[in-house]
């Protein structure tokens, strides 16, 4: 389970939870590394949002298909959270794609017009499928924010077995820790993001990720393996551009 290093306790009140902690600040050298090579979970999201959007929308009709313990208690709860995720779902793909983004993202949490946020279906309709995809754009949401602490909560209580959200999750999370300055559990997640279920587009992105911040901890012939990894396995990634670079870096290290 992910834990944090509380900064002044974690937060309570529901306004305490809307508040963005501040960014922490981690390396120069890491952030270089990182921001040269490979591009953060929400740039990525942003560039691939078409196929995660219709990713979310096949989980969605799954949603709405799927047959619970009870058909008259279980389905008809589905159907009303997914109709009440509509609002919050707009607003967190207009803060994907538009410029005004924080204030998107909040409205996509907090709701607007009568309408549920993302946090109501997650506390309104705990149990069910749709309750849980709302953790998932309720951590993302607080990512984009820089809100760290509440993004690893939300995103480490979303389950998924889907190819690409599960790994993102994971990987979200990974995010966090990095801006909180906790490379140890950063490099952790990582790992699970890359190992999580293997594709063309999350795995070679995390497995680079993991080798940056390996070669930070000293864990010189891991990264070397998941640099290897991306040179072998997936040629035509855009991690594997400048890989032999950081093949020697592992290498050099290593000796």
């Amino acid at each position: 389970m992910a834990t944090y290093k509380k900064r002044g306790g974690k937060p309570k009140t529901k306004a305490e939870k809307q508040k963005s902690i501040e960014e922490g600040s981690t390396t120069a050298e890491v952030f270089k590394s990182l921001d040269e090579n490979a591009s953060k979970t929400e740039q990525w999201v942003a560039s691939n949002q078409k196929y995660i959007f219709a990713i979310v929308g096949i989980v969605a009709v799954l949603v709405l298909g799927f047959l619970g313990y009870d058909k008259y208690i279980q389905q008809p709860n589905e159907r009303l959270a997914m109709n009440d995720m509509y609002s919050a779902q707009k607003y967190f793909n207009e803060a994907v794609n538009g410029t005004e983004q924080d204030s998107l993202f909040s409205l996509s949490l907090n709701g607007a017009d009568g309408k549920y946020g993302m946090l109501d279906i997650v506390d309104t309709y705990s149990g069910t499928k749709a309750g849980n995809l709302a953790n998932y754009y309720v951590g993302m949401a607080y990512l984009n924010m820089k809100d760290y602490v509440n993004a690893i909560e939300y995103l480490n209580a979303f389950e998924s077995t889907d190819d690409v959200l599960g790994p993102i999750a994971k990987g979200g999370i990974g995010d966090a820790f990095v801006q909180l300055e906790q490379l140890d559990e950063a490099y952790d997640y990582y790992v699970q993001a890359a190992n999580d279920r293997t594709n063309n587009y999350t795995t070679p992105m995390y497995l680079y990720k993991a080798g940056v911040i390996g070669l930070k901890l000293g864990k010189n012939s891991k990264a070397l393996s998941f640099f290897n990894t991306i040179k072998s396995d997936f040629p035509n990634s855009t991690e594997a551009k400048d890989i032999d670079v950081f093949i020697g870096k592992a290498q050099a290290a290593r000796n």
